[in-house]
């Protein structure tokens, strides 16, 4: 994660899309503003199951 791939035959980036990719550049958890989610309420957290997810099942073709 946070890597640049640069391919045989690409145009060099220009100025704009480095400053873009520099501030698209991953935060740590620190860093990220959590104030606009609201805090999950006691009764919230009791009514949570854990998920399961279902395998799909293989169709053989007839």
């Amino acid at each position: 994660m946070g890597s640049i791939r640069i391919y045989k035959g690409m145009p060099p980036l220009t100025e704009e899309e480095i400053a873009e990719l520099e501030r698209n550049k991953p935060k740590s958890d620190d860093e990220i503003d959590y104030s606009d989610i609201p805090p999950l309420t006691e009764e919230e957290l009791a009514r949570m199951r854990q998920s399961r997810l279902r395998r799909q099942k293989n169709k053989l073709a007839s």
